[in-house]
């Protein structure tokens, strides 16, 4: 694979959409739900596309893999905030099927992206065999 800014990549455009969609749903809760699960979910949503931006300027496929898989867990912690805003009906169902319909393209997308990189070798692909054993 080329190189390709990451503003390029769809699975980045994805993430941003989704962290500006959570922005704006959140500005809107009182300060006491803001405070509590809202700054929780829009750290984890801008985290998604800024470690997808970091991993891509690491200059490795090692440490791109990296960050992506650290996206993929803010994309966890996303669906994780994301159903406990709508358990505390902070969300309407409106919102939360228009962010669902959002993080089911997203999740695809940065498996794939992850994917893209190639198998991580395991740990006993990087130890070296001693002679005689």
């Amino acid at each position: 694979m080329g190189f390709v800014r990451f503003q390029e990549l769809e699975v980045y455009r994805l993430a941003e959409t989704i962290s500006d969609a959570v922005w704006a749903v959140v500005e809107r809760w009182s300060s006491f739900a803001q405070d509590t699960v809202g700054k929780q979910l829009v750290k984890a949503a801008d985290s998604v596309g800024a470690n997808i931006a970091e991993g891509s300027g690491r200059g490795s496929r090692f440490d791109n893999r990296r960050h992506v898989r650290i996206a993929r867990g803010s994309f966890n912690e996303v669906q994780h905030w994301l159903r406990r805003a709508f358990a505390r009906k902070l969300l309407t169902p409106e919102q939360i099927a228009d962010l669902r319909s959002q993080m089911d393209k997203l999740g695809p997308k940065l498996n794939a992206y992850l994917t893209s990189f190639g198998r991580a070798p395991s740990e006993s692909d990087t130890k070296r065999k001693t002679p005689g054993a």
